[in-house]
């Protein structure tokens, strides 16, 4: 009995001691066009946990392993895990480029939105919010998690070792953690 008391108290000691999430910036205001032709806003995410990631529908290479995988994340994560793929190619991406594209990957439309919009918006976004990147050059194979308030929170490669099931877990987290929690990376 009192091996299982030192187990328990040592396993309480190293989850209340578990660091938070780092912050590694804030994603702004921004408004595009979801794959339903609908204008979308950031605020719309506020209050939800948030996954992230940039494709388009015309590729070949990463972007169906990454749809695949945000496919398996939507069936892992809590239901009030929202989902949102950017589009990098927004001139071929009209919405209904991504409605189709989002039923060949089974999106749930309320928790997993397809993004498309304006280049200028888009690229601020990849570049400056996200730091991913830029849309000129070759997207990333990143997801990012952003917290209920807006924060990213995590980076995530597409083919990182385990990468999936720690952002699983990390997003499984921070629905738990207050809004206000965390702490600037540094």
């Amino acid at each position: 009995m009192k091996y299982l008391l030192v187990i328990f108290a040592g396993f309480l000691l190293a989850s209340c001691s578990r660091k938070p999430l780092p912050v590694f910036g804030e994603v702004p205001k921004f408004e595009l066009t979801n794959q339903q032709g609908q204008k979308f806003e950031r605020a719309s995410l506020d209050g939800h946990v948030w996954i992230a990631d940039f494709i388009f529908t015309n590729c070949e290479s990463s972007c169906p392993r990454m749809s695949a995988k945000m496919h398996t994340i939507q069936g892992e994560t809590d239901a009030g895990v929202k989902l949102v793929s950017f589009s990098v190619d927004p001139a071929r991406d009209t919405p209904p480029a991504l409605a189709e594209y989002a039923k060949k990957y089974q999106a749930d439309q309320s928790r997993w939105t397809f993004l498309t919009g304006s280049p200028a918006t888009l690229e601020m976004l990849d570049h400056d919010a996200f730091k991913l990147g830029s849309l000129s050059m070759d997207h990333s194979t990143r997801f990012v998690l952003i917290d209920k308030a807006g924060r990213v929170r995590g980076y995530y490669g597409l083919f990182e070792d385990g990468g999936v099931a720690k952002l699983e877990k990390d997003a499984a987290r921070l629905e738990k953690e207050p809004q206000t929690a965390g702490q600037t990376a540094g």
